[in-house]
């Protein structure tokens, strides 16, 4: 049976600035029964819940986007997905642009070209927001600042690491145990072993 589907995704979580909410309303509006969204990049080469969808939708079924990027912002990647919307005999419904009807089994050569070019200019802007990103990040280290992380420093230790810390040189504790009593991860605790030497 067919059935309308959405799909909405964006990069980061919600504790970065980025929400979901504005592609859900758009896409219930334009008649999404049932929108599936998910949080990866755009030129990620694993998109599970996008991935999932495309592998048990319906033939005959329509999949609305708000826009080319949603889907990915790799032209190889977009190429792929809509090989998949021709094989399953889909309608890919792309939000104040384009639908490209593949009920028929068939791809309408100009839609087919329209999204590549589509495609073509999501992986541009991509390429655009990385190198800005870059550039910024080189100018802030030439002015000094840190980027990512702060280094972590024997200061920075957990007490829990350093009560336990004496029974695990001591030999009374193997790397597990030690881990479990300070709930640290292993790689954690290397770091922090590393940090004591």
């Amino acid at each position: 049976m067919s059935k309308n589907y959405g799909f909405a995704r964006c990069s980061l979580g919600e504790e970065k600035g980025q929400d979901l909410n504005r592609q859900v309303r758009e896409l219930k509006a334009a008649g999404a029964e049932e929108i599936i969204t998910e949080r990866v990049h755009g030129d990620a080469k694993v998109k599970p819940q996008l991935d999932f969808l495309l592998e048990h939708i319906e033939p005959n079924s329509s999949l609305y986007v708000t826009e080319v990027s949603r889907l990915s912002r790799s032209t190889q990647q977009l190429c792929a997905i809509l090989n998949t919307i021709k094989e399953k005999r889909l309608r890919l419904v792309i939000l104040n642009s384009v639908t490209i009807d593949c009920r028929n089994g068939e791809i309408v050569a100009m839609s087919m070209a329209f999204l590549q070019m589509a495609g073509v200019f999501s992986e541009l802007e991509l390429s655009m927001i990385r190198a800005k990103v870059r550039s910024g990040m080189a100018n802030a280290r030439a002015k000094g600042k840190q980027i990512g992380r702060k280094p972590v420093t024997k200061a920075d230790l957990p007490a829990a690491f350093i009560k336990h810390y004496s029974s695990f040189m001591g030999g009374n504790l193997n790397i597990t145990e030690f881990g479990r009593l300070c709930g640290l991860s292993r790689p954690s605790i290397y770091k922090y072993l590393k940090l004591m030497e």
